[in-house]
């Protein structure tokens, strides 16, 4: 058999690249001749990076930047063959990077993501993929801006500190300094939510309280983001709040489509695309693809259901494994898996689940394999 791994991660628990390394463990056991073809995947999150990279080649560069909280960190950025380059939100500006203790909704800040993209720039990039999930931010990418030279100022002409709660004062846009380069590039933001920027479906309200807000600063966040798109629909003559994806990774999708013209794109056609996925299950007799938890979310342009129509096309029934299974058997059907199945093997908590994550994948795997020899 000739069999196509394609997980996304398993959040808090196993990487995509673990997973594929633990399904192939388990397949080897059951079917020690297969031919295992391993594609870690993902949707724009934590992960798109090593996905791409891994996928369709390229290499990593490792650079300084601050973190979500001004804190120096290293963080890292990819070349693709064709010269594109692979920004992930989640390696500089990520809420694995603030610890729960520390984590500050109101001063996150994006700067460190600019700074990715600066480097790339200096390196000769001009075509970019910037993968929005995973933030620790709700600044609507007013840092990410800053560090390519805009400046927000209050009415009493002070740069607005960084973070997203205090852009509620803030008054005007001054692009002068923004780094000229930029025009002349082409910027593809990876994403896998269509929310807008303000509202009870926005950015702050849905997303913050995950990053450590309060109801209280969830208000003050939504109050601020609304402010900056107000200001940004003067500058700029055309008011972008309400575009789906707009309230991706805490506003940063609008930022990025108001300041830098950029292209809003499902995560993960992007990576298949790059990946050369379709082409990779030319002979293939199954996929076995993943995530943490199949639910609802899994139906709106996950990486399961990308991987589900692709498959399709080149009739390759799929099989998903998942922490968590609450998907009923319409919804499979619906989606193009023939099966999926629970890594969980009895009673066990949380903690336990994730710590044993990857001897769970690989004990499912050869079970389903025992199954299908």
């Amino acid at each position: 058999m000739k069999i196509v791994l394609a997980p996304d991660s398993f959040k808090g628990s196993l990487s995509a690249v673990e997973v594929c390394a633990a399904m192939k463990r388990g397949i080897q056991k059951a079917l020690p001749d297969a031919e295992i073809l391993e594609v870690p995947l993902a949707d724009g999150g934590e992960g798109t990076l090593d996905a791409l990279l891994l996928g369709a080649g390229g290499f990593r560069r490792t650079v300084r930047v601050r973190g979500p909280l001004d804190e120096s960190i290293e963080a890292d950025w990819g070349f693709l063959p064709d010269g594109t380059a692979i920004i992930e939100l989640a390696q500089a500006s990520g809420l694995t990077l603030t610890p729960l203790e520390r984590r500050s909704p109101l001063r996150a800040s994006t700067f460190g993501t600019g700074q990715l993209i600066r480097a790339a720039l200096d390196a000769g990039a001009r075509r970019f993929f910037i993968g929005l999930g995973g933030s620790a931010t709700t600044d609507g990418a007013t840092g990410l801006l800053s560090a390519l030279g805009a400046r927000f100022f209050d009415e009493r002409d002070c740069i607005i500190p960084s973070g997203g709660g205090d852009l509620s004062r803030l008054a005007r846009v001054d692009l002068q300094f923004f780094d000229p380069r930029l025009q002349k590039c082409e910027f593809i933001a990876l994403c896998d939510v269509s929310n807008p920027l303000c509202g009870p479906n926005g950015a702050a309200h849905i997303f913050s309280p995950q990053k450590g807000a309060t109801p209280e600063q969830a208000e003050q966040l939504d109050a601020s983001l609304a402010r900056f798109a107000e200001v940004t629909a003067q500058h700029l003559g055309r008011d972008l709040q309400n575009q789906p994806g707009a309230g991706a990774a805490g506003g940063t999708g609008f930022g990025l489509m108001a300041y830098l013209d950029a292209q809003m794109k499902p995560g993960i056609e992007a990576v298949l695309e790059a990946t050369e996925f379709s082409e990779k299950l030319d002979g293939a007799d199954l996929v076995l693809t993943g995530e943490g938890s199949l639910d609802t979310q899994t139906l709106n342009g996950k990486t399961i259901a990308g991987v589900c129509r692709v498959a399709r096309e080149k009739s390759v029934p799929v099989v998903a494994l998942g922490g968590r299974i609450a998907l009923s058997g319409k919804q499979l059907d619906g989606l193009g898996l023939k099966s999926a199945f629970s890594i969980v093997d009895g009673p066990r908590d949380l903690e336990w689940c994730l710590e044993n994550g990857a001897t769970l994948v690989e004990t499912t795997c050869e079970r389903i394999l025992r199954t299908i020899r």
